[in-house]
């Protein structure tokens, strides 16, 4: 069972509720914990999309735990690359194999903006906010994760001063998929899930590894990459279901095969 980690599994979609009172804070059971949870729901079949939300009313995630950092026992893996934790607990979220939507719907600072910039699609409440406040407590890190979001030229800016930025301001500079008044960013979650939980699992999870793989690669690369996808994708009997329905005019039935 999970200490910080509530997880729900309903039709098709898997809700992951971040629970650390009072604001979310990480330390690196916390990441231990993300990947394990991340993984342990990326085994299961039946799950076409995962739902990252908060349980805590403050925060998202506020980011480290200033207060608790050098102070577990659990040892690290490597003496000289203890960041190996956080990167163990990012990629898990990253390499899922099916799409994750983080729900934010209150400060994403640091680590936390890390979280969500390994989402695939961020949708945030009107009271969220986004930032990397490392550089003003003799920290770095979560510029490569900004640079995701914002682009290498507004990410230099925020990460440099530290400002915090609402979620009105990153959803105009091209980071979040959605912005909605606080009381509707569960149910917007679950409404994009809901319709990704309607495509074929095959056709989800190999469009999920398809994007992951053509990320970083040069136009032509990637183009070629997709194509192989496709061809992969047209062996599963699922694919044939959805050309004959879109032929017949009527609503697929996957089988998930």
């Amino acid at each position: 069972m999970a200490e910080f980690f509530e997880i729900e599994r309903r039709d098709h979609i898997a809700t992951i509720s971040f629970d650390r009172p009072p604001v979310n804070a990480l330390t690196p059971d916390v990441f231990r914990e993300i990947a394990e949870v991340f993984r342990d729901v990326a085994r299961d079949w039946d799950t076409r999309v995962v739902v990252f939300r908060s349980s805590v009313d403050r925060a998202f995630c506020a980011g480290a735990d200033l207060k608790s950092r050098g102070t577990e026992a659990a040892p690290v893996p490597s003496p000289t690359d203890p960041g190996s934790v956080a990167r163990d607990g990012m990629w898990a979220i990253l390499d899922c194999p099916v799409p994750v939507i983080a729900a934010v719907n209150g400060p994403a600072l640091g680590g936390g903006l890390c979280l969500a910039a390994v989402s695939d699609i961020i949708v945030a409440s009107e009271r969220a906010t986004f930032g990397c406040p490392e550089i003003g407590v003799g920290l770095l890190g979560a510029g490569a994760h900004l640079k995701r979001m914002v682009g290498p030229y507004r990410m230099r800016e925020l990460y440099f001063t530290g400002r915090q930025v609402t979620a009105a301001e990153m959803y105009e500079m091209g980071g979040l998929a959605r912005v909605v008044p606080h009381e509707a960013l569960d149910d917007t979650a679950r409404e994009i899930a809901t319709e990704i939980a309607a495509k074929s699992p095959p056709a989800v999870r190999l469009a999920k590894e398809s994007l992951n793989r053509t990320d970083e690669m040069p136009f032509r690369d990637a183009y070629r990459t997709e194509q192989d996808y496709t061809a992969r994708l047209e062996r599963y009997a699922d694919s044939e279901e959805a050309m004959a329905a879109f032929r017949e005019k009527r609503s697929p039935r996957f089988r998930g095969r």
